[in-house]
């Protein structure tokens, strides 16, 4: 037996089921009641129908018509199915009463079944947040307590234990372990994390148990930050429904004047009579209605979105799955992008009377403030090697050149070449053959100086990330006609990677500006062009493009703000999966163009030539609707 409390649960749930089903109920009551000459219990069953099946429906056309001046499709199936009673009982042919009726059920089960259709998609992307956890084991002076996620804050220490939702991101201090990091990046495989590692909520630990500290409010973790894009996407619209939408209203207008002149001249022009004519006129208004073209887009780019967050893929809205799969031009940053993003110190060249020590000493000092993982390798090197950093003051970075600082009322300067030689007096010619070298190896060289004097170079290597080469064959298999790198280090070090992982055309020592500069006429020539980066250097250049594509979104907050798509696991081959994704969007949606457009004029003309009936025309309308909604879920497979 189904209990009270569930019973409430289900109608809340699915008020347009229950209605559907009641309607349906009263309709058939009412029928058997006119077969079995019941007319006054028939007049009473058959218009609680009407009210029960199209309440939701008059109320929404009576308020977009009321406050938006607006006709849409809910008021005209309403006017349809009154005219049809009215026209019963003005012939006392009470079976058209029943055919407004059984009009009424049919739009109601549409309605319901659309609403079924589109819970599936909003279930997709709700099972994001069925993924963070309500409480938190909370670690204080020793003793665990639980609270709620929303009380933890900012350098609290939570325990985690094996088989457990990580409830905030944080960082790990104690305990390594296995991460199950499917929900948020798409990646099947556990991923190994230790001391150190970040780890963010949603995701499921593995074998072992894990001391975290909290480095970030539970409402800005990866897994919140997500949803709430994910949530405007569906609240924002692309370009192609809102023409459809203006399309509608206007449609609407000249169905119901065609309408109203097809209810008045057949009988002058045709000799038809008035009641044919009316009845003719009211079946135009069902078969007429746009109802499937209107919801030829939307369902389909919310299916794919939905589809995208489970492949790890993040779309902020419907308009950049569009564009995504027009792309015709793809520019990538090295950096971070073609590359690791995780370079290391490979050599380290004094010039004559200073140390490799002074060289990575005074390098670390300047580069401690600076985010760029060139800046953060040499870093790390000086803490290997214990480097002392020497203070510093009035330190200013030009980007995309270099930092300069004072020590004392010395001027120190590091970066890259062309940079430095704009702040010393002479280069050291074996230093600037050797840099030369280093290069022409691919690697990257940065030069440091103090008072006017070269000190020596840092040469940076980083490692091309696995799957670049086959990602950007694939680009190439699938049509994308240009494929260039746009970087910041030198021309030596950029063709490298270029030929390593098959890009034919290389931009090198860009600014951000230029970069920028750069993505603007890729533009002019190919229209619809990408940008992949890693969402900070590259902020100008992301924002820019017709589609900005992060990677690495697991650690900045600029990605998920300047990009319009977000790779949350850096692999380079999910960038083919969302052109792929974005083109199957495009097919469905021309698919479902097409067949409501064309059951349209089909319905229209039967209507006038064959004579069909208001039942079957809502059937045809009706039906047509459901199946434009079910083939745009198609894209959640």
């Amino acid at each position: 037996m189904l209990d009270s409390a569930r019973f409430s649960r289900v109608v809340h749930d699915h008020p347009d089921a229950i209605a559907a089903v009641l309607c349906g109920l009263l309709v058939l009551a009412g029928w058997a009641a006119l077969q079995f000459n019941g007319l006054g219990l028939a007049l009473l069953l058959l218009p609680a129908a009407y009210i029960i099946g199209g309440f939701d429906s008059a109320r929404e056309g009576l308020t977009t018509l009321v406050k938006e001046k607006e006709l849409d499709v809910d008021l005209l199936m309403i006017v349809a199915a009154l005219g049809a009673a009215f026209l019963g009982l003005w012939r006392r042919e009470y079976y058209l009463i029943v055919d407004g009726a059984i009009l009424i059920l049919i739009f109601a089960v549409s309605g319901a079944l659309e609403s079924y259709a589109m819970q599936r998609t909003e279930r997709s992307i709700r099972g994001l947040m069925s993924l963070t956890a309500d409480t938190a084991r909370l670690v204080l002076h020793g003793q665990e307590r639980i609270v709620p996620v929303s009380e933890v804050q900012v350098g609290d220490r939570i325990r985690v234990k094996p088989g457990e939702l990580i409830p905030t991101d944080g960082v790990i201090v104690e305990g390594e372990t296995a991460l199950n990091e499917a929900a948020i990046t798409g990646e099947s495989l556990p991923v190994e994390k230790t001391i150190g590692s970040e780890v963010f909520a949603g995701t499921l630990n593995g074998y072992g148990a894990l001391l975290l500290e909290v480095h970030q409010p539970p409402e800005s973790s990866l897994l919140q930050r997500i949803i709430r894009v994910v949530e405007q996407a569906q609240r924002e619209k692309p370009p192609s429904q809102q023409f459809i939408e203006r399309f509608e209203r206007g449609y609407a207008r000249v169905v119901v004047v065609c309408g109203a002149l097809l209810a008045v001249l057949p009988p002058w022009i045709l000799g038809w009579s008035w009641e044919a004519t009316i009845y003719r006129a009211l079946v135009f208004l069902v078969v007429a209605s746009p109802c499937a073209l209107v919801v030829a887009i939307m369902p389909t780019l919310l299916a794919g979105i939905a589809n995208g967050a489970k492949q790890g893929i993040l779309f902020k809205n419907g308009a950049q799955l569009e564009l995504i799969g027009k792309v015709r031009a793809i520019a990538f940053d090295k950096t971070g992008t073609l590359t690791t993003g995780q370079p290391q110190v490979d050599t380290v060249i004094a010039a004559p009377g200073f140390t490799a020590a002074n060289v990575v000493e005074l390098a670390a000092a300047l580069e401690t403030y600076s985010e760029h993982p060139i800046a953060q390798a040499i870093c790390r090197y000086a803490d290997q090697t214990f480097a002392v950093r020497p203070s510093l003051l009035s330190v200013q970075a030009q980007p995309g050149q270099g930092i300069t600082g004072l020590i004392g009322e010395m001027p120190v300067c590091v970066g890259k070449l062309a940079f430095i030689r704009s702040h010393v007096d002479t280069l050291p010619n074996e230093l600037q053959i050797a840099g030369e070298q280093l290069e022409q190896q691919g690697k990257t060289v940065v030069w440091v100086a103090q008072g006017g004097q070269v000190l020596g170079l840092i040469a940076i290597t980083d490692t091309i990330r696995p799957a670049a080469k086959a990602a950007i064959a694939q680009l190439k298999r699938m049509g994308v006609e240009s494929i260039v790198m746009l970087t910041g280090d030198n021309h030596q070090t950029a063709n490298s990677v270029a030929q390593a992982t098959g890009i034919d055309r290389v931009y090198a020592n860009l600014l951000p500006e230029e970069k920028l500069q750069m993505i603007r006429q890729l533009q002019q020539e190919y229209d619809v062009v990408a940008m992949v980066g890693d969402g900070i250097n590259d902020a100008p250049a992301l924002a820019q493009a017709t589609v900005g594509i992060a990677m690495g979104a697991a650690g900045t907050d600029v990605a998920l703000e300047t990009a319009d798509i977000v790779l949350m696991t850096d692999r380079l081959e999910k960038i083919s999966a969302a052109i792929c994704l974005g083109r199957r969007s495009q097919k469905i949606v021309r698919q479902n163009i097409v067949f409501a457009l064309s059951l349209i004029l089909l319905l229209i003309t039967t209507n006038f030539i064959g004579g069909i009936t208001l039942p079957l025309g809502v059937i045809g309308h009706e039906g047509s609707t459901v199946l434009v909604v079910l083939s745009g879920l198609r894209l959640l497979r």
